[in-house]
């Protein structure tokens, strides 16, 4: 199928709730537009026409499907992958900002997990309410202050080290039904280096400072 080639970040928004300011700070930071689906019609509910939209097509709306030009839709009929999945292995840029991927339904959001956990298609950051979640990469540095919160959830077994966290995680063992590392924090600037599926947990406010980090690293 096509595929969406992009030098800028890309925003992808999805079926879930999208509040403005949720697509405004992507947008900011990544403002090439594609669609999962039915975030199809969320874009265009906020005047925005995306460059590409993938899925089964089986949320979009007849009239999404009507506004949007022929040659930016892409129906993959397939159920062995999520609209997600198929979108993010479509994709070719930098980063990409998912939103509209958490706060309907749970399954959803947990299956968005599994797909960063994965790592497939480019770094991906999703932003999900006063959270943004991404798949740790084998290094990254942060210029954290102080107290900032950082929750590291593993998504299979995973080990690693770090320099500017309160609690270290030196010498311990991750898994998913073991040991977990939320609700850490900063102490000042922070070096991570992991070994296995690792999803990054930052506040909000974070997401320049991740998005910087991980498009430099792409």
């Amino acid at each position: 199928m096509t595929r969406l080639a992009s030098r800028q970040p890309v925003t992808l928004i999805g079926g879930a709730p999208v509040p403005r300011a949720d697509l405004d700070a992507a947008l900011a930071l990544a403002p090439v537009l594609a669609a999962a689906d039915g975030g199809a019609d969320a874009a265009l509910a906020n005047g925005l026409v995306p460059q590409a939209v993938w899925g089964d097509f089986d949320s979009i709306s007849p009239q999404a499907r009507a506004a949007i030009p022929p040659e930016n839709l892409h129906r993959i009929a397939e159920q062995d992958s999520t609209d997600f999945e198929k979108c993010l292995s479509r994709i070719d840029a930098p980063l990409v900002l998912a939103i509209g991927f958490c706060g309907a339904r749970q399954d959803h959001f947990l299956a968005a997990l599994n797909t960063l956990a994965r790592g497939i298609g480019p770094p991906c950051i999703l932003i999900a309410d006063q959270d943004i979640v991404t798949l740790c990469p084998p290094r990254i540095a942060l210029d954290l202050a102080p107290g900032t919160r950082l929750s590291l959830f593993p998504m299979g077994l995973a080990s690693g080290r770090a320099t500017g966290l309160r609690w270290p995680i030196e010498g311990l063992d991750f898994a998913p039904a073991g040991r977990v590392g939320t609700s850490n924090a900063a102490t000042g600037p922070v070096s991570i280096e992991m070994r296995g599926p690792m999803l990054l947990i930052l506040p909000r406010a974070q997401l320049g400072l991740l998005a910087r980090s991980l498009g430099q690293g792409a």
